[in-house]
């Protein structure tokens, strides 16, 4: 009798964490770049409405390998499909999750997702700071190579994963600007999560490493996107083959906040997000949070809350598995409320790109292991 093989698990080698307010398009072709992680042989997409106030018509998707500034190689070029329909629609709320692809995605490398949106789409749901140049152009003009008056856009829209078959496992990154990459240079994917992806490429490790952060976001109120309460369950734990979550820097937007919450409410809420990931079977690296004395809305009362969340985060009683220190990593030894010189990007708030590469190295990558 002949062996049968089961296909590898699904595992995300890319993800971006979306709210709402995108712009609207119709008639218009889509070509976005995303930066993976972890290589394979097959691929699938995901697409999203859930910030829609419409249903989502895609009239046709493709996957290929971008050349440069939105051009594709068209000998990589491969059609996607939901259902076995080259076209899929969005309910409002909803997902798309596409069939397989035959694809070569590369390990650290870049996939071009070119999308038809033939009608009027309504708001979207999108990721504001793609930190990457995007392509929009009128048509549909999906399978050429070079978009015909193409203008750039820098945000993703609609597209919220990419995902290849593999033998490895994921890790999110979860928080707000810091883990956005607010601060890293423009087109390099250089935020710190993908400086953590290059780490455990180099020693051989195959780790998804998935940025969920937004820039402005809160642990406990809707600002920029939902609370990280309110989308913990959606951004990380719904994750193709996630095993460990980074709890990073959501709590530094609530401190800096104009009514914000006591340090004991934040520690309260990392304790319930600790226990919703494990009872997911979800591991969880808690971070410390980064200095920001001199930010605009840095407080006093603000820096007491920052020492006491990172004293219990360094604790024995705080449940996470394992703490990525970042103030450490960071911080001036001779001033420790404010960054060293040279890992401040100029605002006192977010790292410069040598502290995002400070905080990527700071990780352990035995704590990535079965």
């Amino acid at each position: 009798m002949m062996e049968r093989h089961e296909p590898l698990p699904w595992v995300g080698t890319w993800a971006t964490a979306m709210e709402s307010g995108g712009r609207t398009f119709e008639r218009h072709t889509l070509r976005q770049i995303v930066h993976t992680s972890i290589g394979g042989d097959a691929a699938r997409i995901r697409l999203t409405n859930e910030f829609g106030t419409r249903p989502l018509t895609v009239g046709a998707v493709h996957l290929a390998r971008p050349v440069k500034d939105g051009v594709i190689d068209p000998s990589t070029d491969r059609p996607v499909t939901f259902g076995g329909q080259p076209t899929v629609t969005i309910p409002v709320g909803g997902i798309a999750v596409s069939d397989e692809v035959a694809f070569p995605v590369p390990a650290g490398g870049n996939v071009a997702v070119t999308a038809y949106l033939p009608s009027a789409t309504g708001p979207s749901s999108r990721h504001g700071i793609a930190a990457r140049h995007n392509y929009v152009a009128a048509g549909d003009q999906v399978p050429a190579a070079k978009l015909s008056r193409a203008r750039t856009e820098s945000s993703w829209f609609f597209l919220s994963g990419l995902d290849v078959r593999s033998d490895g496992a994921a890790v999110v990154a979860f928080g707000a600007s810091i883990t956005d990459g607010l601060g890293s240079r423009f087109g390099a994917d250089q935020r710190w999560p993908d400086l953590l992806a290059a780490r455990l490429r180099a020693a051989g490790r195959t780790v998804g490493v998935l940025n969920a952060g937004i820039s402005g976001n809160r642990f406990t109120a809707d600002d920029r996107g939902e609370s990280g309460v309110r989308r913990f369950d959606r951004d990380v734990l719904r994750q193709p083959g996630v095993r460990w979550v980074i709890i990073s820097d959501d709590a530094i937007n609530d401190l800096g906040a104009a009514d914000p919450p006591s340090a004991s409410r934040l520690i309260d809420t990392l304790r319930q997000l600790v226990d919703r990931a494990h009872a997911s079977g979800v591991r969880v690296i808690c971070s410390t949070l980064t200095p920001y004395r001199g930010a605009g809305y840095w407080t006093p009362l603000g820096e007491s809350g920052r020492a006491e969340i990172n004293a219990f985060v360094r604790s024995p009683d705080s449940g996470c598995d394992a703490v990525l220190d970042q103030d450490t990593a960071t911080h001036d030894p001779a001033a420790p409320t404010r960054f060293r010189a040279e890992f401040d990007s100029g605002d006192h708030l977010h790292p410069s790109p040598a502290g995002l590469r400070a905080i990527a190295d700071a990780a352990d990558l035995t704590w990535f292991t079965d």
